[in-house]
């Protein structure tokens, strides 16, 4: 295999020879791999390209190879587990429904998965870090669409991604964010106090806990990648899809419907939408959701779920990024041309959410926000005062 392969880093090299026992065993022929195309990864794991220059059946021309590298922390559920039974879930969609790649094969005793390559896609951080402020505008209400279409292809679908996850030996599985949103929750009145010395009102600590109610089992569940950072969606042909899958997990469709207007907290890439973007994102998922769940028509009871998930959402933010700026205001991510500063991004959430509060009737909420951006600005004089939007459309901005 090694004159097909080339002179290529090892770690790939691996992930495609495994890819190839995997294939030859399954098919009862061998299969060879060939021109492979490094994809990045993570720590956790190496994503490869690769053309199938030995093919005696149907297998496509070219498959994506996902190999984890790293053991799982001990005690913790396993991130590759998730990953094939959300695939798996996928897979069994029909073809108009499915939000990923087709899983092909998988092997856990390599931790390997072969999927579908869904070719030299953009992803939507390309189109919203580049330089058309249409075709950015675009792949944002595509990627909303798929989201909705997402969540209504899954709902009802949370035993069955129960009964794959324990196949793979899972025992139970949850919102990775959950734990540490009720952390937030009950932790970060006393974090505001000593960092920025805000002090909560009772109001807003109420308003907050109203939001954890979220995290359980509401009627409005679906799957979730958990992980819907704009480098994670790729734009095809077909609308955008999904990848990375290691935290995949069901709950409430207002958590990821709040990327809308958070926007996508937690990511690196968090800048700022123009205006009018977040409704008609809002409008694109609605209309693939309200099928599904037909109350959720009703402006003031998805207003209201909208405005909850947001807000646990700026919590669980803060309680994440807050700590990391005592020392100095870092970006959100390592690349500083890609990425807000923390300082920046806090309060412009914090604003936001206080400018809802105010037209929902949530006065602590309200004074809670609008006192974290102004001690946040008095802290950190030199940074931007407002989140700049994306870089795409910043020349019309």
């Amino acid at each position: 295999m090694g004159h097909d392969l080339g002179n290529f880093p090892r770690p790939v090299l691996a992930a495609l020879t495994a890819a190839e026992r995997l294939l030859t065993r399954r098919s009862g022929a061998g299969i060879v791999l060939a021109d492979p195309e490094d994809l990045g990864g993570s720590e956790r794991s190496v994503v490869a390209r690769a053309r199938v220059a030995r093919n005696p059946f149907s297998l496509p021309r070219t498959l994506v190879v996902k190999h984890y590298v790293a053991a799982p922390d001990p005690g913790r559920p396993d991130p590759f587990h998730y990953e094939v039974a959300s695939c798996q879930l996928f897979t069994a969609l029909p073809a108009d429904a499915r939000p990923s790649p087709v899983l092909i094969a998988h092997d856990p005793q390599a931790r390997l998965l072969v999927l579908e390559d869904l070719g030299r896609s953009s992803t939507l951080a390309d189109k919203l870090f580049g330089p058309d402020p249409e075709a950015a505008r675009r792949c944002l209400l595509s990627w909303a669409r798929a989201l909705g279409r997402m969540q209504a292809a899954t709902a009802g679908r949370e035993n069955d991604f129960g009964a794959l996850l324990r196949r793979l030996g899972e025992r139970a599985w949850r919102d990775p964010m959950a734990e540490d949103a009720r952390a937030a929750v009950a932790g970060l009145p006393a974090l505001l106090a000593h960092e920025l010395g805000v002090k909560v009102p009772p109001d807003a600590t109420l308003e907050a806990h109203d939001t954890v109610r979220l995290l359980g089992a509401t009627r409005y569940r679906a799957f979730s990648p958990s992980d819907t950072c704009p480098d994670n969606n790729l734009v095809t042909s077909r609308g955008v899809r999904f990848v990375d899958f290691e935290w995949g997990c069901f709950r409430d469709i207002a958590l990821d419907a709040a990327y809308f207007r958070v926007p996508f907290p937690g990511c690196e890439a968090s800048f700022a939408l123009p205006d009018g973007m977040a409704e008609a994102m809002l409008d694109a998922w609605r209309s693939e959701i309200v099928e599904v769940w037909p109350d959720l028509d009703h402006p003031e009871r998805l207003e209201k779920r909208l405005r909850q998930a947001q807000l646990l959402w700026v919590w669980l933010c803060t309680w994440w990024l807050l700590p990391r700026i005592r020392g100095r205001d870092a970006p959100v991510g390592p690349d500083a041309t890609r990425s807000p500063r923390i300082s920046t991004a806090l309060a412009h959430y914090w604003r936001q959410v206080a400018a809802v509060a105010a037209r929902s009737g949530m006065p602590g909420t309200e004074e809670l926000g609008t006192e974290i951006a102004l001690a946040l600005a008095e802290r950190f004089p030199d940074a931007p005062t407002e989140l700049p939007v994306y870089p795409a459309f910043r020349s019309v901005a």
